[in-house]
């Protein structure tokens, strides 16, 4: 038997991995992983390197590769898979910002307040706006590369989190209150996006656009965004996407959403990372946003109406 609390329960590796604990189970059947344990009443625990597996496992099939293929894949034939090919120079090519490399070394030391001053550094060199989009998605990306590879562990990407909310909330609160006309943006992740940065630095750069910004937070249910848009009087829901849901869920929630709410309600989604906002002609009625620098373009489509 072994010590349960070495062991993870199957709710905390869904939310851990978004993975559904269904298919779990159907993993566990049809391909003999995960292996978790079992407690004195029969509740399964997965061992912490499973957990990691398992979010190898979540990134090659948010890129398109099939169950049958990585599900029963060992850790090294998945890190295999993940790495990308070796990048063949180009002229002219854009140089990664140096703060992603710092940024990255300060967490790796545990130098918290070296890191929250060189995040605070960012924003006065080169603004809120330039440096949500140059420097904090990115380097929020890579953060999250190093901790499924194991190069981070939970507790510092946790700190990173933490520390870039401060920083992203202060600048934030320096910003100058809307004037005139400006659109009321409700925003929010759907249930099963718990990334909150990514919707932080929407609200970001929507603040320095001038929106009146609400924020109902991550996973709020899909049953209570219209009862808030008309509460809140807003005349935008704004819904982020960090990669988290499989594509199908993706649509079939904006679909959902778009349904429920008035028409005059515009629906902005954002994500890059999210395949299925690319998908051709799927989300009619929603504004598909590619990426946090196409927010400052659809701001002013909408002062333009």
């Amino acid at each position: 038997m072994n010590d349960s609390f070495d062991g993870i329960g199957i709710t905390a590796v869904e939310r851990d991995t978004g993975i559904h604990k269904e298919t779990l189970r159907v993993w566990e059947r049809r391909y003999g992983f995960p292996s978790p344990w079992r407690d004195a009443t029969g509740e399964r625990l997965y061992p912490p390197e499973q957990v990691q597996r398992l979010r190898l496992v979540k990134r090659l099939l948010d890129a398109g590769h099939r169950p049958g293929r990585v599900v029963a894949a060992s850790v090294q034939e998945l890190s295999a898979l993940l790495k990308p090919p070796a990048a063949v120079p180009v002229a002219g090519a854009a140089v990664e910002p140096f703060e992603i490399a710092a940024c990255a070394a300060l967490l790796q030391g545990h130098d918290v307040e070296g890191l929250r001053r060189a995040l605070s550094e960012v924003v006065l060199r080169r603004g809120l706006g330039r440096g949500v989009i140059e420097v904090f998605a990115p380097l929020t990306t890579r953060i999250g590369e190093l901790w499924m590879s194991g190069a981070l562990q939970i507790f510092q990407e946790h700190l990173y989190s933490e520390s870039l909310q401060l920083v992203l909330r202060q600048a934030m609160h320096a910003l100058p209150p809307p004037t005139g006309r400006q659109p009321r943006v409700l925003l929010t992740t759907l249930p099963g996006e718990s990334h909150a940065l990514g919707l932080l630095m929407v609200e970001a750069l929507l603040g320095l656009e001038g929106a009146v910004c609400l924020s109902l937070g991550v996973q709020t249910p899909l049953a209570q965004l219209p009862a808030a848009a008309a509460a809140c009087r807003v005349d935008v829901v704004a819904v982020s996407f960090a990669g988290q849901l499989a594509h199908r869920a993706v649509l079939d929630g904006l679909a959902n959403l778009r349904t429920q709410l008035p028409a005059a309600v515009e629906i902005w989604a954002a994500g890059s990372s999210s395949q299925a906002l690319r998908l051709p002609g799927s989300q009619d009625g929603v504004r598909c946003l590619d990426g946090l620098a196409a927010i400052a373009p659809e701001m002013a489509r909408w002062r333009e109406l």
